[in-house]
C-alpha cells in the first residue's frame, strides 16, 4: 500500500453503498485502478470536481497492487466542460474512454494509451468533430487487442496508391488490380478505406484541417463497424448510443 500521486482520467463511477462510490481512473502511472471513495455523496466533499465525469486531474492517495485503492486527496482538477455539457460529445467521450477501458487489463502501465486517451477528450472537449477524433481512436487502438493490419500496401504487390479495398483474408489492403484475389473482400467505399489508411498513423494534431462530407463519413464509420465486428466482437452500451445519436443527427438535417 503506498501513498502516491499521479494524473487520472475518470474513466466510470458507481454507487456504493448509501453515500460512498467506486471510482475507476486510468492513473498515467500505474493503469486503470478502481478507487474506494469514502463520503462521495457527502454533502462539500472536497474530493466531489475531481470525481465528476469527464474529469482529468492529478489524484493523491493510495495505490495497491491488489484490491481497491484509496483516494485522499486531488489538484489540478480540469474538467471537460464542453463534453459535460453537450449529449453528442459526451456519448463519443463515453465510447472512447470505454474501448480504453476494454482494450487492456486493470493494473496494466500504458503511458501512451494514457496519453492518447487524454488527446482525444481534449480535442473532443474543443469542439473538434467527434466522429473523425473517435474513429482514428477505433483504428489505432485495435493493436491494444491484438490486431494488426496492413493499411500501408497492398498485401499482393505492395502497391500504396490508388483505390483500395481490405480483405480478411490478406489480413490488409488489396489495391483495385487484385481485388479479384477475394471474392469476400469487403467491397467498402474507396475514400472509406483512403481516410482509414490515413487514420490508422496520423496524430491527433494534426487533424484540424480535415474536414468530411456526411456520406464519407457514413462510409467509414460502417467500415471500421465491420471491422469490429469480425476482429473485436464488443458489445458496448456507448456505441448504440452513438449510433442513435447519428439517427438522431439524421433527423435533425431533414427538418
Amino acid at each position: 500500500m503506498n501513498q502516491a500521486e499521479t494524473k487520472g482520467i475518470i474513466l466510470f463511477r458507481k454507487d456504493h453503498k448509501e453515500k460512498d462510490m467506486l471510482v475507476k481512473i486510468f492513473t498515467e502511472s500505474s493503469g486503470k485502478l478502481m478507487f474506494y471513495v469514502k463520503g462521495a455523496h457527502r454533502k462539500n466533499n472536497p474530493l466531489t470536481p475531481a470525481i465528476l465525469p469527464y474529469t482529468q486531474a492529478t489524484y493523491i492517495g493510495k495505490l495497491n497492487s491488489e484490491g481497491l485503492s484509496f483516494l485522499n486527496s486531488a489538484k489540478y482538477i480540469h474538467p471537460f466542460t464542453h463534453i459535460q455539457e453537450d449529449i453528442f460529445a459526451a456519448g463519443y467521450a463515453t465510447y472512447i474512454m470505454n474501448l480504453a477501458d476494454a482494450a487492456i487489463e486493470d493494473k496494466v502501465y500504458d503511458p501512451h494509451l494514457y496519453t492518447f486517451l487524454y488527446q482525444a477528450l481534449e480535442m473532443l472537449d474543443q469542439g473538434i468533430d467527434g466522429q473523425i477524433l473517435t474513429n482514428i481512436f477505433e483504428v489505432q487502438i485495435l493493436q491494444r487487442f491484438g490486431i494488426t493490419i496492413n493499411w500501408r500496401e497492398c498485401a499482393v504487390c505492395g502497391r500504396t496508391q490508388g483505390k483500395f479495398d481490405f480483405s480478411s483474408k490478406y489480413n490488409g489492403i488489396l489495391c483495385q488490380q487484385h481485388w479479384d484475389r477475394d471474392f469476400h473482400r469487403y467491397h467498402a467505399d474507396p475514400r472509406a478505406v483512403h481516410f482509414i489508411r490515413l487514420f490508422s498513423h496520423i496524430s491527433y494534431d494534426k487533424i484540424h484541417s480535415i474536414e468530411l462530407k456526411d456520406e464519407t463519413k457514413n462510409a467509414i464509420r460502417q467500415t471500421i463497424d465491420q471491422l469490429y465486428e469480425e476482429y473485436v466482437g464488443l458489445n458496448l452500451k456507448s456505441k448504440k448510443f452513438i449510433d442513435q445519436m447519428h439517427r438522431w443527427g439524421d433527423v435533425l438535417k431533414s427538418k
